[in-house]
């Protein structure tokens, strides 16, 4: 699944979460806005536009070859998609939960906050 204009709200975050979890960073990225925004929630911006967010994907799935999201809860409110996932390192590794709060627009994942 590539991302697309008519694809729902839904759909998009799924078609990024399945690329991530196969680490298919081609894959991934292409659901993200060229001026995508991640951020901690009521916090700061960490990663601002497409290329800073490869590049820390890049990082992320070298020094993470096992990393693995399983979905926990998904909620959808026009475009707004807010996931609740447990987030696996390794397996028998760390792990932890994290809450992904997606805004899109224009069929792409415009801004990303977390909650760790």
């Amino acid at each position: 699944m590539t991302a697309s204009p008519t694809l729902s709200a839904a759909d998009i975050v799924q078609g990024q979460f399945d690329a991530y979890n196969v680490q298919d960073l081609d894959a991934h990225c292409a659901f993200f806005a060229d001026d995508v925004v991640v951020a901690d929630l009521n916090g700061a911006v960490t990663i601002q536009g497409i290329a800073a967010y490869r590049a820390k994907y890049v990082q992320v799935f070298a020094d993470f070859p096992q990393n693995k999201a399983e979905l926990l809860n998904r909620i959808v409110v026009g475009n707004t998609v807010i996931d609740h996932e447990h987030v696996s390192r390794s397996p028998g590794g760390d792990t932890f939960q994290v809450i992904a709060i997606y805004t899109l627009a224009g069929g792409k994942i415009a801004r990303v906050d977390f909650v760790k």
